[in-house]
């Protein structure tokens, strides 16, 4: 399975027979989308930042909240969870996708507000590579990430949403370093891609970060 980062909280996950297109957003926060092709589309909001579907090729299924699917071999559940401190009264609701692809289970938490109740992560379940907004302001912070990170125990974490050269969002997010920080993490080089398959997951947690820029 190859992961690519597409920017802020967009990623195409491409298995062997599927590829998965995660909260695609619009040309409006500086980062390009390009014209990404995808079986299955994820949108964990309906904020412009993450719910361009229509910026997906290819006749994708959209997936738009909590529900178990199972489309094209591949099983995904939608867990309900909110966008802020408030259970939503700020910023709504918010849907954590977990997606078994290729044997492995990928978790992208959308713009998750706040700290993970012991109900939802008994309904993520298992995690190998965790998806996970850092930035702040929005969406928990650095801090808080990584308290989600202990919970869920996944064996890849890769941070997303948060501040880069090209993102224009009204209020600036904060860097990844401070993520970093939080889970003791030096000398992080950014991957273009990463390439997994179930044998080759860390037996320990990795944060793994990805580079926009292809």
């Amino acid at each position: 399975m190859e992961i690519t980062w597409l920017g802020h909280s967009c990623f195409r996950l491409r298995g062997k027979d599927v590829t998965i297109i995660t909260d695609p957003y619009t040309k409006d926060i500086g980062h390009s989308l390009g014209r990404p092709q995808a079986d299955i589309v994820t949108v964990s909001h309906d904020h412009f930042d993450h719910n361009n579907a229509r910026g997906v090729t290819g006749d994708p299924k959209v997936l738009k909240g909590p529900g178990e699917y199972e489309i094209k071999n591949v099983f995904v559940k939608g867990v309900a969870t909110f966008h802020d401190l408030e259970t939503g009264k700020s910023r709504g609701r918010n849907t954590v996708y977990s997606m078994t692809l290729d044997d492995v289970v990928l978790c992208h938490l959308g713009d998750l507000g706040h700290p993970l109740t012991q109900a939802q992560a008994e309904e993520i379940e298992e995690v190998d590579v965790l998806m996970i907004p850092v930035g702040g302001v929005y969406t928990i912070n650095a801090t808080q990430a990584a308290e989600v990170v202990s919970i869920l125990e996944p064996k890849i974490v890769i941070p997303m949403h948060y501040q880069t050269e090209v993102l224009t969002l009204k209020q600036p997010l904060d860097p990844v370093d401070r993520f970093l920080m939080e889970m003791g993490v030096k000398n992080v080089t950014p991957q273009s891609k990463l390439v997994i398959a179930r044998g080759t997951l860390p037996e320990e947690t990795q944060v793994v970060v990805l580079d926009y820029r292809r």
